[in-house]
């Protein structure tokens, strides 16, 4: 039995990022939970997970990255169902091949004429939150160009020929053993990102299952997610089964390879996510070491200690957005709770909770 945490979604410098899709392959059964804030969604999610957490099934949470207190889906693999938030602002309409997707409407509980009296009120609030997320995407978006200023440093003082070399080695080590296989399923998220409570990840949990962890040291630029790339085609190639997790902030990066058949992963280990070896297995891989000239650090100090200012401030500034987001979908949360009938919604949430465990005891059978 296992609990799994992460993001299928992200706020990045590219905008919302939704990778629902691979997560949802290989499901047979998927609940599409519809209503407005403050319905239950995520209690009803949160439900299904301990329920099969506590029967000994591994259980995938998905969390919101506008919210990660709340959920946006819950994966039970061994019984092939997933249940997913298919509401705004990170509306989600899987269309997954073999899947049978049923809609769940907790609005059923609403007292309609309870919000259409505030619908002055609430449609207020919702267009305050859209004028949240443009300015948080913005700012990310500005943030990726101080952060390419970081970068061009580090790459204007790499050796690439060795930066080949290693990345070969690196997969060798990794991979060099293993044979052939049927082809493989490769499933994309994020392990972490930019929340309203700033920079968080799920790495400890996510690597939990893992006997050997590599951890990658290293500076923007420095060839990390080159190496990860050449990693996850090398895998693929192989047919093996591959979580690739992308980077919260700029998703054309890749921040962590994980192979659960050879229970082992590679991580950038550099902040906001910066571990050190806790554990037996785990290896450092350092880039700026190995690839970057010496003292590079030392020569351009001043310009790197500008650099990662602004950076800073301008991340600052994005997240701040997220949290006014997130404050203000608090407030509208209220409205609804306020007109929601809870006892209808008890009895949505049961039958949904009949339904997969039928669906469990014929699977099982």
């Amino acid at each position: 039995m296992s609990e799994k945490h992460y993001f299928a979604c992200g706020n990045t410098s590219k905008g919302f990022q939704n990778m629902f899709e691979s997560n949802l392959q290989g499901l047979k059964k998927i609940y599409i939970l519809k209503g407005g804030p403050g319905t239950g969604k995520s209690t009803l999610m949160n439900k299904v997970g301990k329920m099969y957490v506590d029967k000994g099934y591994d259980v995938e949470y998905i969390h919101c990255s506008s919210d990660p207190d709340s959920l946006d889906g819950v994966i039970v693999r061994e019984i092939s169902v997933g249940i997913v938030d298919g509401t705004a602002p990170h509306v989600i309409e899987p269309k997954v091949a073999g899947a049978v997707e049923e809609y769940v409407n907790l609005g059923e509980a609403w007292d309609i004429e309870l919000l259409e009296n505030k619908a002055g009120e609430i449609r207020k609030l919702q267009e305050q939150i859209s004028t949240c997320y443009p300015k948080v995407y913005e700012a990310f978006a500005h943030a990726l160009k101080i952060h390419d200023e970081w970068e061009k440093i580090y790459i204007d003082n790499m050796n690439f020929e060795k930066a080949d070399e290693l990345t070969e080695k690196v997969c060798d080590m990794l991979l060099g053993s293993c044979e052939k296989q049927e082809s493989g399923v490769t499933r994309h998220r994020f392990f972490g990102g930019s929340t309203p409570k700033g920079a968080m990840d799920y790495v400890e949990n996510i690597t939990s299952s893992c006997k050997k962890r590599y951890l990658i040291k290293g500076r923007p630029g420095s060839g990390k997610s080159t190496m990860l790339k050449k990693i996850l085609r090398k895998a693929e190639g192989l047919g093996l089964e591959v979580e690739v997790y992308h980077c919260g902030f700029d998703p054309n990066s890749l921040d962590m390879i994980l192979l659960p058949e050879l229970e082992l992963c590679i991580f950038d280990s550099t902040a906001p996510h910066e571990y050190v070896p806790s554990r037996e297995g785990d290896t450092i891989i350092d880039m700026y070491t190995e690839l970057i000239k010496p003292n590079t650090d030392e020569r351009y100090e001043g310009e790197l200690n500008n650099i990662r200012k602004r950076y800073n401030e301008t991340v600052a500034k994005g997240t701040s957005y997220l949290k006014k987001a997130k404050d203000l979908h608090d407030q509208l949360e209220h409205y609804y709770i306020a007109a929601t009938n809870y006892n209808i919604i008890e009895k949505i949430t049961s039958n949904v909770l009949e339904r997969i465990v039928a669906r469990e005891e014929k699977v099982t059978l």
